[in-house]
């Protein structure tokens, strides 16, 4: 890890922010950016909300649900992985436990 840090700058909404972040976090810093300049734009284009407070504050709970369902998809899939890795485990004992067996 380095101590370096960056200063970028970023467009949201037409307005232009200064973030300081690690420089190796420089591409994902830009890359959030342009999901949550996106995602502001969708929802003022809906033309249902008004004023950038509650623009962001959309945006922001539209991302959390978003983060949200992606981690219950990740601990559905972590838990199948963890079954299926401990039923190979499971076989592969009881096969090497059938070859010793044998083997006596």
């Amino acid at each position: 890890m380095t101590d370096q840090f960056a200063q970028v700058s970023v467009r949201i909404l037409d307005k232009e922010y200064q973030v300081a972040c690690p420089l190796e976090e420089r591409t994902d810093l830009l890359d959030s950016a342009e999901i949550l300049n996106e995602k502001m734009r969708e929802i003022r284009d809906s033309g249902r909300i008004v004023g950038l407070d509650r623009i962001a504050v959309m945006a922001a709970l539209n991302m959390a649900n978003d983060l949200m369902h992606a981690q219950a998809r990740d601990q559905l899939l972590e838990g199948g992985i963890s079954q299926r890795l401990k039923l190979i485990s499971d076989r592969v004992d009881h096969v090497l436990s059938d070859s010793q067996q044998l083997d006596l």
